[in-house]
């Protein structure tokens, strides 16, 4: 005989486990709206890449990955809560309005500062390699 007690341990086992997936399933459903729909969630996108692939070129050490890739997801980060927040005030607020264009400007801003800032690490870490391996 099975003991009901494990069984249902079992299944609510199960069911965190589905429900930890439904997490994932959604997380990229919204990653890939932003993909979708805002224009410079490519432009991040390609420069991603490319500095991915310029990190592997360089063969940065472990700590310089680690501080490019904290770059990279602050960048992300602002850009998914931006096209978030851009997308609460539109329900909030269909109709033009000073504070709605406030929010939105103010979003759009954390994203540059962000992307600003992580030019400026990928400069200070991958620029004396790059001159390095290009000059010598």
């Amino acid at each position: 005989m099975s003991n009901p007690r494990r069984r249902e341990l079992v299944d609510l086992g199960r069911a965190e486990l589905y429900s930890r997936a439904r997490s994932f399933k959604y997380a990229f459903e919204g990653w890939a709206y932003v993909i979708r729909t805002q224009h410079n969630a490519w432009i991040h996108a390609l420069v991603s890449i490319g500095v991915l692939a310029l990190g592997a070129w360089l063969r940065l050490p472990p700590r310089d990955w680690a501080v490019i890739i904290l770059a990279m997801m602050a960048v992300w980060m602002a850009e998914f809560m931006n096209t978030a927040l851009e997308a609460i005030v539109d329900l909030a607020s269909p109709e033009p309005h000073p504070l709605a264009k406030v929010a939105k400007d103010v979003a759009a801003a954390a994203v540059l500062v962000g992307a600003l800032g992580s030019v400026l690490v990928g400069l200070l870490v991958m620029g004396p390699p790059l001159w390095t391996r290009l000059f010598g």
